[in-house]
């Protein structure tokens, strides 16, 4: 008489009608490919906040049970978002001041803004605006560069994501880290703060070539190695900054950081909007990750990435929204779009970016980025359980010919309907879990009129 197999009880199971896994096998391809890379009817097994198996449904409830059982129907199960750079805090500065190039930007208006008022509580109330905003557009993983990064961790902790902070260091007197000694002294013990959380993590983040030279980059760079850390910068964002860096080193800004040594598998080059030949090849032979923010630097008129490029001469190019200040949002589907759009007019070619790879971006991307694609990025078998549920049952996605080309061109934020992290639940029928949506509204209220009378914007 033949055994009946064994059925193992599990802590979830989520059945979807569809499941994009990103694995990082096909995250590796960069050739545009009509081949589907999604399940259909399929089934998600979440146990110990692991992914422990993903297939077909009727092959799923063969093999599992679980007292928790949820049907997604018309809803895309894929990995959570990655924003791979972003300035959270600077969600309370969103609209002071549009429509200016970078440096009017910065000089005139933030810049003032943030040495009246960047404070703990500054940094804690705009990182709460900035995390809900996040999670209910599906991000589960985000990569922060500011100030008081121990105000950030604290939030990033306690909505339940994954995330990255650090204390920016430029070699400029601020109100928060008077000295360069002090800018490094705060970004070494961000590193060992974030020990005490499971899912939160540091970088070191020397500003950008233009607030530092080669010895706070030497410096940064000898702390990133202290603590085996990613180096996330801003690089080549304008013609600008070519047009200074040349003025001072008589070369580019890559290759004053590749002399440093700066450039390599840890690098994170945010913006790299100015990109040479001779860039391409550092990346190339280097392993150094780009990430690409479209949406801000369209918005700033910095520039633009050449992603199609990148991706074709193997270099991992990731998506970042920015800051709120420049932007004006965190919409990570915004940001592919926009991505793909921007590339497609650019090189005069409509293959340019495929929707499947502005996903990857998203996504696996981020976390090559990082340095997590063992941990996240992707639904794959002992990784762990950090994925969302996007309603496709919309007047804006219907019909579903392929669930890949709605979520990108097609798919609004508001249809992320739950996300989970480490296979806990963070966001339910869109209601974030852990941080108080009116409070935190409340308390932008009272920054808006703050800011407002600082800036003469009434």
């Amino acid at each position: 008489m033949k055994q009946l197999e064994q059925v193992m009880h599990v802590d979830l199971i989520i059945s979807a009608s569809w499941i994009i896994p990103m694995s990082t096998e096909s995250a590796e391809s960069t050739e545009i490919n009509s081949e589907k890379k999604y399940l259909e009817n399929a089934a998600l097994v979440i146990h110990k906040g692991k992914i422990l198996d993903l297939d077909r449904q009727e092959i799923i409830f063969k093999k599992y049970e679980s007292k928790n059982l949820i049907n997604k129907k018309n809803h895309v199960l894929m990995p959570g978002l990655i924003n791979s750079h972003t300035h959270l805090a600077m969600s309370l500065l969103k609209g002071v001041a549009d429509d200016l190039p970078l440096m009017t930007w910065l000089k005139n208006n933030i810049w003032p803004a943030e040495s009246a008022f960047v404070s703990q509580e500054f940094v804690r109330d705009g990182a709460e605006l900035a995390l809900l905003e996040l999670i209910q557009g599906g991000v589960t993983c985000v990569n922060d560069m500011y100030f008081y990064a121990e105000e950030t961790a604290k939030i990033i902790n306690q909505s339940g994501m994954r995330g990255f902070v650090s204390n920016s260091i430029l070699n400029i007197p601020m109100p928060w880290a008077p000295t360069l000694e002090d800018c490094f002294l705060k970004a070494e013990k961000i590193c060992e703060q974030v020990k005490q959380y499971d899912l939160v993590g540091a970088t070191i983040a020397p500003h950008a070539p233009y607030t530092n030279d080669v010895n706070s980059l030497t410096m940064a760079k000898l702390l990133a190695e202290k603590f085996n850390t990613q180096i996330h910068m801003h690089v080549q964002e304008t013609y600008s900054e070519l047009q200074q860096h040349d003025l001072l080193y008589k070369e580019r800004p890559l290759e004053t950081l590749n002399k440093l040594d700066l450039v390599s598998k840890k690098l994170m080059a945010v913006h790299m909007t100015q990109v040479s030949e001779s860039d391409i090849q550092l990346l190339k032979n280097t392993g150094a990750s780009v990430i690409h923010c479209p949406e801000s630097n369209m918005k700033l008129a910095s520039g633009a990435c050449p992603v199609a490029q990148l991706l074709k001469n193997n270099i991992n190019v990731a998506l970042g929204t920015d800051g709120s200040a420049s932007n004006n949002n965190l919409d990570m589907f915004g940001e592919m779009r926009s991505a793909s759009f921007m590339a497609k007019l650019i090189d005069q070619d409509p293959e340019s970016l495929s929707a499947y790879q502005l996903l990857q971006m998203a996504s696996i991307n981020g976390a090559k980025a990082l340095g997590i694609e063992n941990q996240t990025g992707s639904l794959e078998i002992g990784k762990s359980a950090d994925f969302i549920a996007v309603d496709l049952h919309d007047a804006a996605t219907l019909p579903v010919y392929n669930p890949i080309s709605q979520l990108v061109y097609a798919a609004h934020a508001h249809q992320v309907t739950d996300s989970w992290v480490a296979g806990k639940l963070i966001m339910e029928n869109r209601k974030v879990l852990n941080l108080d949506s009116e409070l935190i509204f409340q308390k932008a209220e009272v920054w808006r009129e703050k800011i407002s009378k600082l800036l003469k914007l009434e």
